[in-house]
């Protein structure tokens, strides 16, 4: 018999958030889901996200904004919205609101 247990993604939020939180729902094979929590967080200065995988990411809560490289674009994000970031394509979190949580289900695969 499977062992089948539910919760809410948006529970359990932790109250302090030193770094941005990434928490695996379901990792198998090629596929990762995750649930990150940002709070003011952004990408250092200088660093680039650049993905093996692609990545499908949805804006639950908050508001964020990422910066592409080539070509050089910014997307915003409020809730409800969602983009596609294939693999190698450099990005960064440039902003997320600084006084409530952001929360992302960011889909690898």
């Amino acid at each position: 018999m499977n062992n089948l247990t539910n919760t809410n993604i948006f529970t359990h939020i932790p109250e302090i958030l030193i770094e941005e939180c990434f928490e695996p729902i379901i990792k198998k094979d090629n596929l990762i889901v995750e649930r990150i929590i940002s709070k003011g967080h952004v990408t250092p200065l200088g660093e680039w996200y650049d993905q093996k995988q692609d990545e499908w990411v949805l804006l639950l809560q908050g508001q964020a904004l990422l910066l592409f490289d080539a070509p050089k674009k910014e997307v915003m994000l409020h809730p409800g919205d969602y983009v596609l970031i294939p693999s190698h394509s450099r990005h960064r979190v440039e902003w997320t609101l600084p006084d409530a949580e952001t929360l992302w289900l960011a889909i690898h695969f």
